[in-house]
């Protein structure tokens, strides 16, 4: 949803950072954004345009039904370097789980935090 809430272009700032990356999207987070495209605000169409831009990334499959825990089970492989996300409170748990965080810096710019 970052794209339309901060104006960020998402792959463009994050392959600024990282170069070329595998993008990764649980599947409750698809579902999540699904849901909340189908209503009529601001978030929705947020959402929506967050829902169409998952079709570019590899949707994967977690135990998790809840989309932050999704995204941590996710964050916890070995393969996973990385986690794109402005949510202060799920930045918090990723990086606590020794997760690097990429997240806007400035208004249109993305930045990597450490753990």
């Amino acid at each position: 949803m970052m794209p339309v809430e901060c104006d960020v272009r998402l792959f463009e700032e994050v392959e600024r950072l990282l170069g070329e990356v595998e993008y990764l999207v649980p599947e409750a987070v698809v579902e999540e954004l699904e849901k909340l495209s189908g209503q009529a605000s601001e978030a929705a169409r947020a959402a929506t345009v967050g829902r169409d831009l998952a079709d570019r990334c590899t949707t994967t499959a977690t135990d998790a039904g809840y989309a932050d825990d999704a995204v941590l089970e996710v964050a916890e492989r070995p393969d996973v370097t990385h986690v794109v996300t402005n949510d202060e409170p799920l930045q918090a748990r990723l990086l606590d789980a020794g997760v690097s965080v990429i997240s806007l810096r400035g208004q249109h710019k993305l930045a990597v935090k450490q753990p």
